[in-house]
């Protein structure tokens, strides 16, 4: 284990049992201890001999169930915020200016936000997911597409060229990356006024 880690766990420890201290324990939240270590704190209590071991043992379960309690807290807390970022991430990524693909290493479009289905025509994700992202570009296109695909490298790798969209050749400037991991593609459309065709 981690130094921080430690004082972490100490920190825990020392919250849980100063809330034990002041009675302003979190409710145990369904948690229970089990029968059968209920009766051995029982057959411990009972012995004059092991009654402080008991009693040790019945206080240790106690901040260790208020410990389980704070953590279960934070987990919470932490899911609730992952959760409100990835919505505020999705609207930034669903209604982002430009069109974002992601693609697999073999060209097939596994999602595209509203932009890039606007810009190649679709109206729904179904029209676009699962096809090969060459068959939305013009013939004369797909060579360049390719091997744009063959240069990419790994992780963090990235390139840029110059194609034309079916039907009606809309020029357009894509920027493809490769994603953490190398297994999907990132490929960004912009077919602005800097895509004019010179």
């Amino acid at each position: 284990m981690v130094s921080g880690d430690l004082l972490d766990e100490a920190r825990l420890r020392l919250v849980a049992e100063g809330k034990l201290e002041s009675g302003t324990a979190p409710p145990a939240a369904g948690w229970t201890v089990s029968a059968d270590a209920l009766g051995m704190l029982y057959r411990l209590a009972s012995s004059p001999d092991t009654a402080g071991d008991a009693l040790k043992l019945l206080h240790e379960l106690q901040v260790h169930q208020v410990e389980l309690g704070l953590q279960q807290g934070q987990l919470e807390v932490a899911e609730r915020e992952a959760s409100e970022a990835l919505s505020r991430y999705r609207v930034l990524y669903e209604f982002a200016p430009v069109g974002y693909f992601v693609l697999d290493r073999a060209g097939v479009v596994i999602d595209v936000n509203h932009t890039g289905l606007r810009q190649l025509g679709g109206s729904s994700l179904e029209d676009l997911t699962g096809r090969a992202f060459g068959d939305v570009l013009t013939p004369e296109s797909r060579p360049g597409m390719q091997d744009l695909f063959a240069a990419l490298g790994g992780e963090g790798s990235g390139a840029a060229c110059r194609v034309r969209f079916n039907p009606d050749g809309t020029p357009a400037d894509l920027t493809v990356s490769v994603a953490p991991g190398g297994d999907l593609v990132f490929i960004v459309v912009s077919n602005g006024p800097g895509c004019r065709e010179s």
